[in-house]
């Protein structure tokens, strides 16, 4: 695994497109994954050297292998042919294999949102990865999530499609949220307007302190300013930030929900009642049980 800043990872994703393996795009909410992944598909399509396909399903918890073997036929077969999917696994498979063969290009399938699918489609896509380099064809899937992403490939049970993934993970912007600020703001301001106009000094540091992702600071700065504008006040100060953040913002839900973990999510990986996980949450479950789900949670690498 590596941990990149956006440019970087958009250089080293592309260059990776077209590998025929499994490739990982992790990172928390508002850190810039999906842009990545548009900007990745929209010059891939450009350049034409690379056949690609995007899963467009929405419910990614009840998405599987035969949802996105889908999207490669409705994406990959020629447009003067009526699409006809076999319903029998052997033949679908058959088929496709035969298909990106003969479109003698790499094919790359996009799909975000990837850390909900379940760990069987996953090994799905790994053995359909081999199915089309069997065939003399080459396939790279191209999956963007939060770190439960690369947490749930890193689990002893996905050994055999965890070691053979490429993951990159997307740094956040620990330290450079100030010069983050600063450019949004002469980005979006009329020409000439100094940031001192716009924000104080205590501001810009109380921002950068608490916040982590691009989202995260353009939300809050929004809300910062119609904060201003309603009492008259401009700069924007100190004072108004703190009014408008969020004080659940550093709480353990909220943060292992910007991982990509929800209570189902939790009580699922690790065998628990959702009254469980929200008593939890809330710091009234019993020690015992609160120390054996912390450690389960230390070892399954969440940020707690």
């Amino acid at each position: 695994m590596r941990r990149l800043p956006k440019n970087r990872c958009f250089r080293n994703s592309r260059v990776a497109a077209s590998s025929g393996q499994l490739i990982a795009l992790t990172g928390v909410i508002g850190c810039g994954k999906t842009t990545i992944l548009r900007r990745l598909f929209a010059v891939l399509a450009k350049e034409n050297k690379i056949r690609v396909s995007k899963s467009l399903s929405v419910d990614k918890n009840r998405a599987t292998l035969a949802t996105l073997i889908a999207a490669l036929f409705y994406d990959l077969a020629p447009d003067d042919k009526e699409i006809k999917i076999p319903a029998f696994g052997e033949k679908r498979e058959r088929e496709l294999r035969d298909l990106i063969k003969k479109g003698k290009k790499p094919v790359a399938l996009f799909v975000d949102e990837a850390h909900d699918l379940h760990s069987s489609t996953l090994t799905g896509l790994k053995r359909l990865i081999e199915v089309i380099s069997d065939g003399e064809g080459s396939l790279t899937v191209i999956l963007a999530g939060h770190p439960k992403l690369k947490n749930d490939l890193r689990r002893p049970t996905m050994e055999e499609i965890g070691y053979r993934a490429t993951i990159f993970s997307l740094e956040g912007m620990a330290g450079s949220q100030g010069e983050y600020i600063t450019w949004l703001i002469d980005a979006c301001a009329r020409e000439g307007t100094k940031l001192s106009e716009v924000l104080t000094v205590e501001a810009i540091e109380l921002l950068s302190e608490r916040l982590r992702t691009p989202l995260q600071i353009e939300q809050h700065l929004m809300l910062a300013m119609e904060a201003a504008y309603h009492v008259g006040e401009k700069p924007v100060t100190g004072a108004i930030v703190e009014s408008v953040l969020s004080k659940q913002i550093d709480e353990l839900e909220p943060k292992l929900t910007r991982h990509g973990y929800d209570v189902r999510g939790l009580a699922e990986q690790f065998n628990a009642k959702p009254t469980e996980i929200k008593l939890f949450f809330r710091g009234q479950l019993d020690a015992a049980r609160t120390k054996e789900l912390t450690d389960q949670m230390l070892i399954a690498g969440l940020p707690i």
